[in-house]
C-alpha cells in the first residue's frame, strides 16, 4: 500500500485507551497512516509513527478542521470500566463524544465510520446500552457508511477477572433457555477485537455492517 494514499489515512478518537493503544500499532504495521485525537499533554501515550491531532473529543469544533482527508473514522471514546451506576458519565462522555464525532466525520467527508458499540440486551447495563444504541441511531441517521462492533467484555491484560466465569458460560450454553443470551453476551479477547476492527478498516461497509460477539470470536 502507498502510505500517501488518502485511502490509507485513518482518524481515531480514544486511541490511547485499552483497545486503541493496541489497535494503532497493528494498523501502522499494516501501512495505514494514523491520525489520533488526544488532549494536550497526552502526546507521549501514542506510539511512534502516529500523527497527533490535539483537541477535545467532547467538542468537535476543537478538532474537525484538523482532520485530514481520511477514508475511515474510528470512534473508541467511552467511560473507562463501564458498569452500573455510571449513567451520567455515559451520557456526558459516551453520548456527547459520538454526537461530536458524527458531526466532525460528516464535515470532513469521511467515507466509513467504525463505532465501538456493545452487545445487548442486558438489564444490568441498560444505561450503557441505551447510550450506545443512541450512538448507532445517530450514525444511521447521518447516512454514513458504518460498521458497528458489539462486544460484551474484552479479555486482556488487566482485564482477566471474567475468566472465573468461563465454566458458568459453558454450563449455560448447554441449557436451552440460557444458550442464546450466553452466546450473545460472550467474552472476546483483545486480539480478536483488534483483528475485527482491522478487518473492518480493510473491508469498509456499504451501508451498515454489524459484528456481534459470535462474529468477533472468529477473528
Amino acid at each position: 500500500m502507498n502510505s500517501t494514499s488518502i485511502n490509507n489515512k485513518i482518524f481515531i478518537t480514544g486511541g490511547t485507551g485499552y483497545i486503541g493503544s493496541r489497535l494503532i500499532p497493528a494498523l501502522i504495521q499494516n501501512d495505514f497512516e494514523i491520525f489520533a485525537l488526544i488532549r494536550k499533554g497526552s502526546e507521549n501515550k501514542l506510539p511512534v509513527g502516529c500523527n497527533i491531532v490535539l483537541g477535545d473529543a467532547l467538542n468537535s469544533s476543537s478538532y474537525e478542521n484538523n482532520i485530514p482527508p481520511c477514508e475511515t473514522f474510528i470512534h473508541l471514546v467511552g467511560v473507562a470500566h463501564p458498569g452500573p451506576g455510571k449513567k451520567e458519565q455515559f451520557r456526558s462522555i459516551d453520548l456527547v463524544s459520538i454526537q461530536q464525532a458524527v458531526s466532525a466525520a460528516l464535515k470532513a467527508g469521511v467515507k466509513h465510520f467504525i463505532y465501538l458499540s456493545v452487545a445487548h440486551p442486558a438489564p444490568v447495563m441498560k444505561d450503557f446500552i441505551e447510550v450506545r444504541m443512541k450512538g448507532e441511531e445517530l450514525i444511521r441517521q447521518s447516512g454514513l457508511n458504518a460498521t458497528f462492533i458489539r462486544p460484551w467484555y474484552v479479555l486482556g491484560p488487566g482485564h482477566y477477572w471474567p475468566y472465573v466465569f468461563v465454566p458458568f458460560y459453558k454450563l449455560f450454553e448447554m441449557i436451552h433457555s440460557t444458550r442464546e443470551s450466553t452466546k450473545r453476551l460472550g467474552l472476546v479477547k483483545i486480539d480478536q477485537m483488534v483483528n475485527c476492527v482491522s478487518y473492518s478498516v480493510k473491508n469498509p461497509a456499504n451501508g451498515i455492517k454489524i459484528y456481534n460477539v459470535n462474529d468477533i470470536l472468529n477473528f
